[in-house]
């Protein structure tokens, strides 16, 4: 049985297939021994890689990192379209084989490069996206067509990582592309793929997706829910946010003051921070701006017990 714990912190999960993000937050409730855990950023079933959550306290910290860039490896697969963009749809057609093998890699450099930088992005009809309060992935399972308006996204990379050529399934040939792509956050990956197919004339889904990094917190840090030291992994509050923010170290006297609702003076210029304001014995007591010469409170985080 496990025991109900205080413990506060970031949790980096290596999400394995087929695992929803909603699975991962409640498998890590029982193993953290907690009803405070949420996450900063969903990952669909289909894909796997990094899931950052947050653990008692430190979900306050999430808010801050659901706007971060984002990292991630994935194969796109041209000359085919499938209702969600993705493998797990049903296809819509396939392109004929010889227009198929008429692109060449000049081709496909120019299709990425076009996609890359400041875009209008259209996201998937079938993402979390809400249109009149409810999901749009919901509504088109309930049969509803929907339609989502352009947003601005930031693609700043997209590298073609390795193009094969002349792939066979099921009598169809396609074009698989390796590829890694960092951007901004709302970029839908599934949509590179269909808009990279549409631009060439082939169609386009995503077979593969792995996120790698959420703004400082990389892959390589994190721990599958199977591994039996993932919890013992619990980043603190105060390393956790020291990754985020720039560090203000916090004297005894500050500490006080900040935890009684006071506004220290420090010789600081103005800014709106956010800093992590971290007391003598490496406790984060909050993230604070700096007003009139005053440290201001933005979130405060009440010690674990």
């Amino acid at each position: 049985m496990t025991t109900s714990s205080t413990a506060s912190g970031i949790l980096l999960v290596d999400k394995e297939s087929e695992w929803t993000s909603h699975d991962v937050v409640a498998k890590t409730r029982r193993l953290a021994g907690t009803r405070k855990v949420g996450h900063a950023g969903t990952l669909d079933p289909m894909a796997t890689g990094l899931l950052v959550l947050g653990v008692n306290s430190a979900t306050r910290l999430l808010t801050y990192l659901t706007g971060c860039d984002k990292v991630y490896e994935a194969t796109i697969r041209l000359g085919a379209s499938t209702t969600t963009d993705d493998a797990q749809g049903e296809f819509l057609g396939y392109a004929p084989a010889e227009q198929v093998r008429r692109i060449a890699q000049s081709d496909l450099e120019l299709g990425v490069a076009r996609l890359t930088g400041n875009i209008a992005q259209v996201p998937s009809s079938v993402s979390a996206i809400k249109v009149n309060g409810e999901r749009a992935y919901a509504r088109v399972r309930a049969g509803e067509s929907v339609e989502l308006a352009a947003r601005p996204v930031t693609v700043s990379r997209f590298d073609i990582v390795e193009s094969r050529f002349d792939v066979i399934d099921d009598e169809h040939s396609f074009i698989d592309l390796d590829v890694i792509v960092e951007c901004s956050s709302g970029t839908y990956i599934r949509a590179l793929a269909r808009d990279l197919g549409f631009s060439l004339g082939v169609g386009g889904h995503l077979t593969r997706l792995r996120r790698t990094r959420v703004g400082p917190f990389d892959i390589a840090d994190a721990r599958t829910l199977s591994d039996p030291s993932l919890i013992e992994r619990l980043l603190s509050s105060a390393t956790a946010a020291a990754r985020m923010f720039p560090v203000m170290e916090m004297s005894d006297e500050t500490t006080r003051d900040l935890t009684h609702g006071k506004r220290p003076v420090v010789d600081q210029e103005d800014s709106p921070g956010p800093f992590a304001a971290v007391s003598p014995q490496g406790t984060l007591i909050g993230l604070v701006k700096v007003v009139s010469g005053k440290l201001v409170s933005l979130v405060n985080f009440p010690p674990d017990e």
